[in-house]
C-alpha cells in the first residue's frame, strides 16, 4: 500500500472513530480530543509504525479519552489528554514539586504534554521496580500508548466493580500493599491518587493505572499524598470486605525501608 493510501485509510479511521466517542454527539467534545496538533502528533504515531489502526472508546475520565488501538496483533490502549478541557492548575500542584518537571510552564499544549511526559515516566519506572502497571509503549505531545489491560479486546474492569471472596480480597489487599512498599522504597514514587477507581483487576491480580499526578519522595507533600493513598485503600477494603488497616502498610513500609537500607550499607561495605 502507497503512503498516501495509508494515510486515507488513516484519516477515514479517525473519522469513523470520531463517531464512536462517548457523546459524540456534542461537538465540543470532539474536538477537545481530535483537535489539530492531537491529529498532526497521531499520524506520526501511525508513520512510525507505532500504531496501525484505531478502535473504539474504551472510556472517557476527567482529563482525558483512552481509545483502543492495534499495531500488528498486539491490542494498545491509547490516552489522549484534551487539551482544552484538562485542570493546569491542579497539573501544575503535582508538577511544581517534582523536580523532574517542575520548571514547565508556557501554553495548555506546554504543559499537557509535560504531563503526558510525566505519566509515561512514572509507568517506566513503577515497572521497572516490579509493580505491574500499564506497559507504556510511546508518547507524543499529549498522547500516551501503552498496552490494553484485558484480554481479547475488553478492557479489564475497575476493582470498584469486581466481586471478590475473602481470599482473592485477601490476596489482592496484600498484593497492594506490596505494591505501594515497592513504589516507594523501590521507585522512589508515591501514586498520589490510589483508589479503587486506579486499580484494574486482570487475570486475578491487581493493575495499578493513571500514574500522571505520581510524585517523586522530595515532592513538599509526598507524606500528604502517601497519607491519602493508605486511607483511600484501607477503607475500600475495609468497607466492602472487612479487612486491611492502615498500619499494615505503614509496618510493611517501614520493614521494607529497613531491609533496603541495610542492602545499602552491606554494598557499601563491600566496596570499602
Amino acid at each position: 500500500m502507497s503512503r498516501r493510501s495509508q494515510d486515507e485509510n488513516f484519516d477515514t479511521e479517525i473519522d469513523v472513530l470520531r463517531t464512536r466517542i462517548k457523546d459524540s454527539d456534542d461537538r465540543a467534545v470532539q474536538e477537545a480530543v481530535f483537535d489539530k496538533r492531537t491529529l498532526m502528533d497521531l499520524y506520526s504515531l501511525a508513520s512510525k509504525g507505532v500504531i496501525d489502526a484505531l478502535g473504539g472508546s474504551v472510556c472517557t475520565g476527567k482529563e482525558a479519552n483512552i481509545f483502543k488501538a492495534i499495531v500488528g496483533e498486539r491490542e494498545l490502549a491509547l490516552k489522549i489528554y484534551r487539551i482544552s478541557t484538562s485542570n493546569f492548575n491542579a497539573m501544575q500542584d503535582y508538577m511544581h514539586g517534582d523536580p523532574r518537571f517542575g520548571n514547565v510552564r508556557g501554553t495548555k499544549s506546554a504543559i499537557v504534554s509535560a504531563w503526558t511526559k510525566k505519566e509515561f515516566r512514572n509507568l517506566s519506572r513503577a515497572e521497572e521496580a516490579g509493580v505491574r502497571v500499564p506497559h507504556p509503549i510511546a508518547m507524543r505531545g499529549n498522547i500516551l500508548v501503552m498496552d490494553l489491560v484485558g484480554k481479547e479486546g475488553q478492557p479489564a474492569p475497575m476493582l470498584k466493580d469486581v466481586e471478590l471472596n475473602n481470599d482473592e480480597a485477601k490476596r489482592v489487599f496484600d498484593k497492594l500493599v506490596e505494591y505501594i512498599s515497592v513504589l516507594y522504597n523501590r521507585a522512589g514514587l508515591v501514586h498520589a491518587d490510589l483508589s479503587e477507581f486506579n486499580i484494574l483487576y486482570d487475570d486475578g491480580e491487581p493493575v495499578i493505572i493513571d500514574m500522571g499526578q505520581s510524585v517523586t519522595l522530595d515532592h513538599p507533600l509526598v507524606r500528604k499524598f502517601l497519607e491519602r493513598d493508605i486511607v483511600n485503600l484501607t477503607h475500600f477494603f475495609r468497607k466492602k470486605y472487612a479487612i486491611g488497616s492502615e498500619e499494615e502498610i505503614w509496618a510493611r513500609l517501614r520493614s521494607d525501608k529497613e531491609k533496603a537500607d541495610q542492602e545499602k550499607a552491606d554494598r557499601h561495605k563491600g566496596t570499602d
